[in-house]
Order: structure tokens, then C-alpha cells, then sequence
């Protein structure tokens, strides 16, 4: 069966999502006017009041911290060590370059989010690509074939793979077995998500920025430790993405393809940009300012956040290490738990051992989330198919605890690619959208405003809109800077 699924993954990722992923991206730099780079300083200045919500919806901090929750786990860690071991260091700067454009790519399907979500049955925000398939192109079939990917993908494989982070992480530590650690994990988790996105949203606001800080500090630490070491791990990594090393040494090595189809791979796996999947939680959230295309900025930051800043920190921590063997046995989150026990001693293993705990474990839940928002979408939000489905999230949690991880990695990368296949077709049709909410809103800022969407200067649109969403949108009572 493994040989299936790899078969289909080097046709997905050795050419279709490569030529995707990298010409959609120039696509929304370019339609965009380079916002990633233009606002890089804004996307800081709407954290500053990020606070804010109502009943209705999540502040944008805990949609931010929900949606790192999904994307920091086994990606950052593990991930970028699978990248290393199969791509080579060049690997990385592949991965860079997908999170580059893909903040561009993040600003434009978060943004159609927000402008399309709903109040569901209890009154709270819900949106998503499904829902912009529907509400914004009148496509509900598209929306449907993404939201079943999506519910396979987060709600089932994804958990899976993070699940099979924690127990490799623990064995290696602690030695605890995997199938102690996976039945752990489905009581813990089974508290959070019977408690709805509220109880997952504080929950991700607690733990996801300390122990984000926490693994900095560590990475900070050894970087500095290994300072003179810097200049040339830049070196290798630029001249490996370009191939640079193979030819100087003669060998035959990692091509410049392995590279980038890794880089690419685990980039897109990590930050999610293009994927769909923090749409889910940018819509949930109540913007401030009051337009749509604010969380397309918080979202922005996210993928930076996430690639640029802790998968830079995990690759700092393995290079400077001296643990990396190209060809070795030895990846995954072993590899990035011997890395840093070879600078800091035997605890390193340890608190990585915490780390992805904790960092997976905040995915799990915000996976979750994300899937039972599109089960809400599918019509099936009555209570019993709500308990079903999280008793079936359960079980792919016991399941990933226990399974082996080259095929749960490459289950995982097949349903990340059809999510992605079709999200990325449904924002390219929206894309006219999407630059009319940027310029409106930039406009703006520009004028020294803070942005309000008002719906009723955009009559295309308000039909598509659900009633009552954007009809009063106002400033709220306090009017901080944004700038």
C-alpha cells in the first residue's frame, strides 16, 4: 500500500502542487502590490488590539494563537527534520521561500473568510473556504468535495500525525509506551473538544505563546552558544538550493528537485498557507479594525511566525549541532531531540519531549476545530453527529499514537494536497474580491482611518453575504492606532 500512496505523492508534489503553490503565490504578491512586504510593520500594529471580541465571535489573538496551534506542532520540529534528511540543508530555503509568498496567499483566503463567514444555529462565527465556495463563487458542490478533504485531513490524518509526534517524542525521553501515551492523549483531548471552540480558543491562548517563547529562548540560546557557526550553515543552506554543494564535491547528492519538492512539502505542511485550513479560525474571529481584510494581515503574521521564526529556530538548533548526516537513519523528531541534547545535555530531549506535547497537542484540538466547522457546513451539526464524529477523532488519536510514521507522513501529505488543490482553485476565482477588500482597506490606513467595511458600497457583494454579519459594522467605542 505504501508504495501506492508514495506513487501518488510524487505526482501531486513532483510537479502539479510545485508549479501551484509557487505561481499562486507570485500570483497574490504581485495582485496584492507585494502586501507582505509593504505592510510587513502592520501586520505587528493590529496585534496591538487584538483583544477585542464580542459574543458572537473570538478576539483575533486567540484566532491567531488557534491557528498556530494547527500549524506549530510535528511540522516545526519533526517536520524540518524529515525535510533536512531527505532534501538536504537546501531544503530549507525552499521552505522560506513558499512562506514568503505564501503570507500573500494567507492574507487572501483569510480575508474571503471573513468576509463570507455566518452565525451558525448557537449564534457563533463560522467560515471557511466552504463557505466562500458557496457564498462567493454559488459553488456548494466545490464546498462540499473541500470540506470532506478537509474533515479527512484535519479531523483524521493530521491528528494522527500529531499524535505519532507526541508518543515518538515520549518514548524517546521517557520510554513510556505509545499506547499508554495514545490513551492519555484521548482523555485530554476528549476534555477539550467536548467543550467546544470557545474551550479550544482559550485553551490555544494559554499554551501556545509560552511554549512558543520557551522553545525560542532554547533555540536563542544555542544559536548564540554557536555563533561563529552562523555565517557558513547560511552558505550551505543557499548554495545546497542551488545545488552549489553537489557539483563542488562531485557527488551525486540531494538535486535541486529533491529540494524543493521536501522544502515545499514540509513548508506547506507547517505554515498551511494555501492549504484552508486557518480560514476555519480567521473567520471565527470578531477583526479589529472592523473589515474583513485585518485578519487577513493576523494571518500573514502567522505564517511568519510560524516558518520564518520557529522553523528557522529548529533548523539552527540541528546545523549547528553537528547531529545532521545526510542519508541517516536518524529524523524526524529524534533527530531535532539528539540535536539539542548534544548542546544543552540530557534535559534537551526532555523539554523537546514537552514542547511537541504541547505544541501537537494544541494541533490536535485546533485541528479538530477546523473540522468541525466544515461538519457544521455539511448540515450535520445536530449534537449526535457532532459526539460521533468526536469519538472518531478519538480513535485516529489512539490510531497515529501507535502507527508507523512513514506512512502516516505520506497519508498525511496526500490529503494536505488535494485540500490544498481545490482551495487554491477557489481563491484564484475570488481573487477580484480579495484585491478590492485589500485596496478598501489600505485606502484607509492610508488616509490615517481606521478601515470599516461597510457592505453597502460593494452591491455585488452584499448579496452574498449572510444577513446582518457586515450590515452594522461599526468602530468599536475605543479607537487605538493601527498604524
Amino acid at each position: 500500500m505504501i508504495s501506492q500512496i508514495n506513487f501518488i505523492n510524487d505526482l501531486l508534489w513532483g510537479s502539479v502542487l510545485i508549479y501551484l503553490l509557487i505561481g499562486i503565490g507570485l500570483y497574490f504578491t504581485y495582485r496584492l502590490n507585494f502586501i507582505q512586504f509593504r505592510y510587513f510593520k502592520h501586520m505587528f500594529a493590529v496585534m496591538r488590539n487584538s483583544r477585542k471580541s464580542d459574543a458572537s465571535g473570538i478576539s483575533s489573538f486567540q484566532a491567531l494563537c488557534t491557528s498556530l496551534a494547527a500549524r506549530v506542532g510535528s511540522g516545526n520540529m519533526a517536520g524540518v527534520a524529515v525535510a533536512l534528511t531527505l532534501g538536504g540543508p537546501g531544503a530549507i530555503f525552499w521552505m522560506w521561500l513558499i512562506a514568503m509568498l505564501g503570507m500573500a496567499t494567507a492574507f487572501a483566503e483569510s480575508a474571503l473568510a471573513q468576509l463570507y463567514k455566518i452565525r451558525d444555529d448557537e449564534g457563533n462565527y463560522r467560515g471557511g473556504p466552504a463557505y466562500y465556495m458557496e457564498r462567493g463563487l454559488g459553488m456548494r458542490w466545490m464546498g462540499v468535495i473541500f470540506s470532506i478533504c478537509l474533515i479527512i485531513a484535519f479531523g483524521l490524518v493530521f491528528n494522527a500525525v500529531q499524535a505519532n509526534s507526541i508518543s515518538q517524542a515520549t518514548y524517546v525521553a521517557f520510554g513510556w509506551q505509545p499506547h499508554y501515551i495514545g490513551f492519555g492523549l484521548v482523555v485530554l483531548t476528549g476534555l477539550i473538544i467536548f467543550g467546544g471552540m470557545r474551550t479550544i480558543a482559550r485553551t490555544a491562548e494559554i499554551l501556545v505563546p509560552t511554549m512558543a517563547l520557551c522553545y525560542l529562548a532554547l533555540a536563542l540560546f544555542i544559536m548564540l552558544s554557536n555563533i561563529e557557526q552562523l555565517p557558513h550553515i547560511l552558505m550551505l543552506i543557499f548554495r545546497s538550493a542551488f545545488g552549489f554543494e553537489e557539483a563542488a564535491s562531485g557527488a551525486l547528492g540531494y538535486t535541486i528537485a529533491q529540494g524543493m519538492i521536501n522544502g515545499l512539502k514540509r513548508g506547506l505542511f507547517s505554515n498551511e498557507a494555501g492549504m484552508g485550513s486557518a480560514p476555519n479560525a480567521a473567520a471565527s474571529a470578531t477583526p479589529y479594525p472592523p473589515h474583513p481584510a485585518s485578519q487577513g494581515y493576523v494571518q500573514m503574521l502567522g505564517v511568519f511566525i510560524d516558518t520564518i521564526v520557529i522553523c528557522s529556530a529548529t533548523v539552527a538548533i540541528i546545523l549547528m549541532s553537528g547531529e545532521y548526516e545526510p542519508h541517516s537513519s536518524i529524523t524526524g523528531i529524534e533527530l531535532t531531540q539528539k540535536a539539542i541534547s548534544s548542546q544543552v545535555g540530557d534535559w534537551g530531549g526532555i523539554f523537546i519531549a514537552i514542547a511537541i506535547f504541547f505544541f501537537s497537542f494544541t494541533s490536535l484540538i485546533a485541528n479538530y476545530s477546523y473540522a468541525e466547522t466544515n461538519l457544521i457546513f455539511l448540515k450535520h451539526n445536530h449534537k449526535l453527529s457532532v459526539n460521533i464524529f468526536r469519538i472518531i477523532v478519538l480513535c485516529m488519536v489512539m490510531f497515529g499514537a501507535m502507527a508507523d510514521l512513514p506512512t502516516v507522513w505520506a497519508m498525511a501529505d496526500i490529503s494536505m494536497a488535494m485540500m490544498a488543490m481545490i482551495n487554491l482553485a477557489a481563491i484564484v476565482l475570488l481573487s477580484g474580491t480579495v484585491v478590492k477588500l485589500a485596496q478598501d482597506y489600505n485606502k484607509q490606513l492610508g488616509l490615517g482611518k481606521i478601515p470599516i467595511f461597510d457592505c453597502h458600497e460593494y452591491p455585488e457583494l452584499h448579496a452574498q453575504l449572510d444577513a446582518g454579519v457586515w450590515d452594522q459594522t461599526s468602530p468599536l467605542a475605543v479607537k487605538p492606532s493601527v498604524h
